[in-house]
């Protein structure tokens, strides 16, 4: 029997994120993006759908790879100007009740005594719908932003990430004990002083000697997201992540990424069914597939082709100005997202040029979008979802709002029909949704850091 389908709506607090160029289709309304009300209206509507969260991407650097230049990425909008996605989630939970919130945080710049109190601030603040998407980066404009020359090397990042989570880990699960909050009015007892614990760590990166100042949230632990798919980020993902985020290529590969990381989980002790994967996806649909195929048609008017080698040439490090059209593509030793360059090769072999690259983007993107009609939509979620194991997807936005709201108007009715999507939300925070449990499983390395544990 098919596992239910999960939906996540995936966007960024920017003007053009994925499907670069669409901002500027005149029915677009991400423009707007600076204003709460524009972002309350998004969350009404995806909870309308019942969809499990929105998928917050963030970057904090500008894409300055082609032509050594951040030009044609102010030009086109290309994930810049890019405000905070945390200030979001507050306003948008105060108008929902189950939507949930993965918020993209790049541990690289962020110190993790402060990180670990924001993150359960928004915990507490949403009663436990919130998830970290942990990223290490990709660019080095973000490194200089900081007073560093460059990024690390791509392994390198990782091992920082590994260290990095074990503070956070004994911040959440290990400073205070479950029954440390009394909330004794008529003693005058809030805490107990004997259940809070301070943090010691002294590590390579980091060095901390602190109590977490945030009581426990509904989850503790953030439910964690990662969307690492190099050999690298596999095991970190197969270590730490709850949640993997796999992006579209074809069946096989995907159905690899999916069997390795569970494999990989289950290797030290975790359970395969640990993991939910939601794969990235472009829908445009339709009544018919005549009227979706008029909807591509009329949205490939608006992309932007510059735009699109913009953020292609940030995520794999390769400055595509330097090449003609048809001269192949030195692809040396990026230090950005490895899995992008190696997903290229296996879509267009490894020589593969920037004319084949562009042919790859019709939507403004290197994610091939479906064009089809709402019941050839739902076949084809159905058939991803039973041939390569994964559990729902990230659908990226094309032009707001009308993308989500053919999704829940056209395509869920249809998944409810055949029992492929859920009638009504659980209850529980995120975690609880999706694993049956608030707080992270004992298979899960953090459990190693609880009080009297670790």
């Amino acid at each position: 029997m098919t596992r239910e389908i999960r939906f996540n709506a995936f966007d960024m607090n920017c003007v053009g994120h994925i499907q670069q160029g669409l901002w500027s289709h005149p029915r677009d309304r991400s423009m707007a993006y600076r204003s709460l009300a524009y972002w309350t209206d998004y969350a009404k509507r995806l909870e309308a759908g019942l969809f499990d969260g929105i998928f917050l991407a963030d970057v904090v650097g500008i894409y300055d790879v082609l032509s050594g230049s951040p030009a044609p990425a102010l030009r086109g909008a290309v994930q810049v100007p890019v405000n905070d996605p945390m200030m979001l989630v507050p306003a948008m939970a105060s108008v929902t009740q189950h939507l949930a919130f993965g918020v993209t945080a790049n541990l690289m710049y962020e110190q993790p005594f402060l990180f670990a109190r924001r993150m359960a601030t928004l915990d507490h603040l949403t009663g436990g719908r919130i998830g970290w998407n942990i990223v290490t980066g990709y660019l080095d404009s973000a490194a200089r932003a900081i007073g560093l020359d460059g990024q690390m090397a791509h392994d390198d990042r990782y091992d920082l990430a590994d260290e990095y989570m074990e503070v956070v880990y004994k911040l959440w699960e290990g400073s205070w004990e479950e029954g440390a909050v009394v909330a004794n009015k008529a003693g005058q007892i809030y805490a107990d002083p004997d259940k809070v614990h301070p943090v010691h760590h002294h590590g390579r990166q980091y060095r901390v000697d602190a109590y977490h100042l945030s009581e426990p949230s509904p989850q503790r632990t953030p439910v964690l997201y990662q969307a690492g798919s190099s050999p690298r980020g596999r095991q970190f993902a197969a270590t730490h992540a709850e949640c993997v985020f796999v992006n579209g290529q074809k069946k096989e590969g995907v159905r690899e990424i999916v069997t390795d990381i569970r494999s990989r989980a289950e290797a030290i002790g975790r359970r395969a069914d640990d993991i939910k994967v939601f794969l990235g996806a472009t829908i445009v649909t339709g009544q018919t597939e005549k009227e979706a195929q008029e909807k591509f048609e009329d949205y490939k008017r608006y992309v932007s082709s510059e735009a699109a080698l913009t953020h292609a040439a940030a995520s794999m490090g390769i400055d595509f100005a330097k090449f003609d059209m048809d001269e192949p593509v030195e692809t040396g030793k990026s230090q950005a997202i490895t899995s992008n360059i190696k997903a290229m090769d296996r879509a267009a072999g490894p020589q593969w040029t920037k004319r084949k690259l562009l042919e790859q983007m019709v939507l403004g993107s290197r994610q091939p979008p479906l064009v089809a009609s709402a019941d050839q939509v739902v076949d084809w979620l159905k058939d991803w979802v039973e041939e390569t194991g994964v559990d729902g997807f990230n659908l990226s936005r094309t032009v707001v709002p009308e993308c989500f709201d053919d999704i829940v108007e056209l395509v869920v009715p249809r998944l409810q029909e055949r029992g492929l999507y859920k009638t009504e939300y659980r209850e529980g925070p995120l975690r609880e949704k999706l694993f049956g449990a608030p707080r992270l499983s004992e298979r899960h390395v953090a459990s190693s850091h609880r009080w009297g544990r670790g």
